[in-house]
């Protein structure tokens, strides 16, 4: 019988033996992982000779869309007093809403303890406009001369009913933290067209209504358990945009370069030795960060843009950190062959004194929305960039807080919001989805957050059943086991 040292000494060997194997094996993988990284040319997919244009390798279909700006309305906006017209509701000032329309769905702890939910007509006029008469509200003058280039989508709908857990929901495709962000999916499905930028940027805009906000935490533009080069590259509108990107003082840019080289190769040797994909991930965000040290401060530098296109979008477009800045900063890095562009705007948090803090709001992102379509398709990029608008969920017809003929409040909606889509592939001058007179319940084509971030991937040619990653034995993918492609967006 062999002693216990001696069966001890065979594990050991074992084990010793396949870890040698993995490592080896790894570096393999690694290597050609981060040759890939470093010189993406390397692995591209040879050229067709046919005429017809081919797919690129990757891609499920051949996409409408190279890349997302996504201007997201952080705290929720009111449909109903930008673009869900509902003038029947003139006839019901301070009328409770009817269970029959409410059906005894959830509503948030800040309005369950109300004695009545009494209904507020919106106070804001709306108008028809473009070639299909689409109603718009007087708060957004702007984005009404550009209906005839975006679908608008009255009828998004979500379970969350809650700021974080919807945002959360809308962005990662689960209420709960943990899963990778829209911007990481594609990060990770379609690589960067830039060699000295991120793929996957995400932009912070001041707003000015005065009203309160959530937080948007460093998770909604994370990668999670996907590889850390696919996490979104958040800018700041102050100072370096990026921490840490500038050289030290008194380190030249040449000892920067030496340093760099020296670290690269101590890495290498750790990615030989035990094949780690995030030791990959460090040699070329490492590598980035040194071709972005001059590639960012040129991308924020915009004292050569024509004055022309500072006009239009407006005299804020000069001051880093408004949304106008940001648009147009989105419109530049769009250019440059980023990805994935993430405008964020808080402020719509409208529990109470609605009107006023809604015209402020309005005013900070309505001409730059306009601008940045137009700006699109001014140099060509309007047909292969998707644009997206919207929030997390919407508001509800009912008051919270105060109610007078020039004063209201509205609480969390999730059972029907607006959101609209442009350019990458999808119909002009349409509306789909309707709700019913009081915009509570969807009443015709819902569409699910889901089925929304399915026909996002769909224009960039990509089977949202298809994009997964596999992790703790089960494969993920953004639309968890749902979603459709709602067809009838696209062109």
């Amino acid at each position: 019988m062999p002693s216990i040292e001696s069966s001890l000494s065979e594990e050991r060997r074992l084990f010793l033996a396949r870890r040698h194997f993995f490592g080896r094996s790894a570096t393999g993988i690694g290597t050609a992982a981060l040759a890939s990284l470093l010189t993406p040319d390397l692995f591209a997919a040879p050229s067709s000779s046919k005429s017809e244009e081919m797919p690129p390798s990757g891609l499920h279909f051949a996409p409408t869309a190279k890349r997302v700006i996504y201007l997201f309305m952080a705290d929720a906006p009111s449909q109903m007093d930008l673009f869900d017209y509902k003038p029947k509701m003139s006839e019901w000032y301070d009328k409770d809403l009817p269970d029959s329309v409410r059906k005894g769905q959830r509503i948030t702890t800040m309005t369950s303890g109300q004695a009545r939910f009494p209904i507020a007509p919106s106070i804001f006029k709306f108008s028809q406009h473009g070639r299909n008469g689409v109603w718009i509200s007087e708060l957004l003058p702007y984005t009404a001369k550009i209906v005839d280039d975006i679908s608008i989508v009255r009828s998004v709908n979500t379970e969350a009913i809650n700021h974080d857990p919807a945002i959360t929901y809308i962005q990662t495709g689960s209420q709960l933290p943990g899963r990778p962000s829209m911007g990481a999916w594609l990060s990770y499905g379609l690589g960067s067209e830039s060699k000295d930028l991120p793929a996957f940027v995400v932009l912070h805009s001041r707003w000015s209504s005065g009203a309160g906000s959530q937080a948007l935490f460093s998770r909604l533009w994370g990668s999670a358990f996907l590889p850390t080069r696919y996490q979104g590259v958040s800018l700041r509108s102050s100072g370096d945009p990026v921490l840490y990107l500038s050289n030290p003082p008194g380190v030249k840019d040449t000892t920067r370069r030496k340093m760099l080289d020296g670290l690269a190769r101590l890495n290498q040797k750790t990615q030989e030795a035990i094949g780690d994909p995030e030791v990959a991930t460090r040699i070329a965000q490492y590598e980035m960060a040194y071709r972005m040290q001059s590639s960012v401060p040129e991308l924020a530098d915009i004292s050569r843009e024509p004055k022309s296109v500072l006009d239009l979008y407006g005299p804020e477009v000069t001051q880093p950190g408004t949304f106008a800045a940001n648009c147009l900063l989105a419109r530049r890095l769009a250019e440059r062959g980023v990805r994935f562009t993430q405008v964020y705007i808080r402020g719509w948090d409208h529990h109470s004194t609605l009107p006023e803090n809604i015209r402020k709001q309005a005013r900070d992102i309505d001409q730059a929305c306009y601008a940045l379509i137009t700006d699109l398709k001014q140099r060509g990029l309007f047909d292969d960039t998707l644009v997206v608008w919207g929030g997390e969920f919407g508001r509800t017809v009912y008051c919270q807080g105060t109610l007078s003929q020039t004063n209201y409040g509205r609480d969390h909606h999730p059972r029907c919001f607006t959101q609209w889509m442009a350019g990458g592939g999808v119909k002009r001058g349409i509306v789909y989805g309707e709700t019913d007179d009081f915009s509570y319940n969807v009443i015709q084509n819902p569409v699910h957050i889901h089925d929304m971030n399915a026909t996002i991937l769909h224009t960039l040619g990509i089977d949202h059943k298809r994009l997964t990653y596999r992790f703790q034995g089960r494969d993920y993918r953004l639309t968890d086991v749902h979603g459709e492609v709602v067809k009838e967006l696209l062109a």
